[in-house]
């Protein structure tokens, strides 16, 4: 389930799991907001209510404009256990009220939502897409800038760990000829603070990476010694940049070439997915691309969009299009912003 800012970390081996408690004395005041009483044992956790699945799944929604379906409760109960555990809560209710009296950025926060929209994620996911990125994108803008000052923009909003956008810095660096003579601007966000200073190390575990060519692993990452981590090298690394970031939110950024939006828009109700969709046209040029799931089925949105293929639209020449309906400023109210809950 991915995170509205997040395509959570991408594999058991790159898990992020903050040492919560410890962190909390690093912030001033923090500490003055105790945790209740700890469990003497993981046996001694209840079973949690269906009333209480709920609470959460409305505090999800409040912070994130994610709606967690009823069919999604089990896998909720899941990963609220595993925070109960971490943090020595001996209730569901006692850790939903421990949340919600903490300030919006405390370290706890960015643990609960990563925790709960977590699913994995590697380089080279969806292959088809990424050949169309290698022969066709990276061609055609080759073909039409051919002056001094040649520049790319890429967005990969929801971006977890970095993987997708790591895979757009190495197809770039095979690709467009005289690489070092462009202007590269690859920028990622994530709602989670934990997954973008994990973006920031540009660090991938084995299964993060099985699906990147040979030649293009040994060209363009390096293995750690003593561990199965492979780093991208500064020729990635110099394009990209990570910072932490709410797709319900505008982002304050000039217009992109090219934007990622995958995987995630299946998680958001309706009315999130205008907003959301509203912030993200918003900042593609005119003529710019946009790539998302193959199966988010957004197409009813998207109208005024030319449809290439299932997962990729391009906006028309003509700026100031109209993508998605009209009714965005009104779903826009009703929302509550993340990251702005009341202590």
């Amino acid at each position: 389930m991915p995170n509205p800012g997040h395509k959570p970390p991408g594999s058991g081996d790159r898990a992020h799991r903050p040492a919560i408690l410890s962190q909390q004395k690093k912030v001033a005041n923090w500490d003055e907001i105790a945790p209740p009483a700890p469990i003497t044992s993981p046996l001694a956790l209840p079973q949690v209510t269906d009333d209480e699945l709920q609470r959460y799944a409305d505090l999800v929604y409040r912070k994130t404009g994610i709606r967690i379906s009823p069919q999604k409760k089990t896998l909720l109960s899941n990963r609220l256990r595993r925070r109960l555990r971490e943090t020595g809560i001996s209730s569901y209710s006692e850790y939903y009220d421990y949340l919600t009296k903490l300030p919006s950025r405390h370290p706890e926060w960015d643990a609960f939502l990563q925790e709960i929209t977590t699913h994995e994620t590697y380089l080279f996911r969806d292959e088809l897409q990424w050949q169309w990125f290698r022969k066709k994108f990276l061609a055609e803008v080759a073909n039409r800038q051919r002056g001094p000052m040649k520049t790319l923009r890429i967005w990969s909003a929801a971006c977890s760990t970095g993987d997708e956008a790591f895979t757009a810095a190495c197809c770039i660096a095979a690709e467009l000829p005289d690489v070092a003579s462009w202007r590269i601007t690859i920028l990622g966000t994530d709602i989670g603070v934990g997954a973008v200073e994990q973006a920031r190390t540009a660090t991938f575990g084995e299964r993060a990476m099985r699906l990147v060519p040979d030649d293009l692993k040994r060209r363009f990452f390096e293995k750690l010694p003593n561990a199965e981590v492979w780093r991208a090298k500064p020729i990635l690394t110099q394009m990209t940049t990570f910072r932490q970031h709410n797709l319900m939110e505008p982002l304050p950024e000039r217009p992109f070439d090219l934007i990622f939006l995958k995987n995630v828009l299946i998680y958001f109700d309706m009315g999130s997915k205008k907003v959301v969709l509203n912030n993200v046209l918003t900042l593609l040029q005119p003529g710019g691309y946009l790539v998302v799931g193959a199966a988010e089925g957004v197409g009813d949105l998207l109208s005024g969009m030319t449809r290439l293929q299932p997962w990729l639209y391009q906006k028309p020449q003509e700026s100031g299009t109209r993508a998605v309906a009209a009714d965005v400023s009104q779903s826009r109210q009703t929302f509550r912003a993340p990251l702005d809950l009341k202590r």
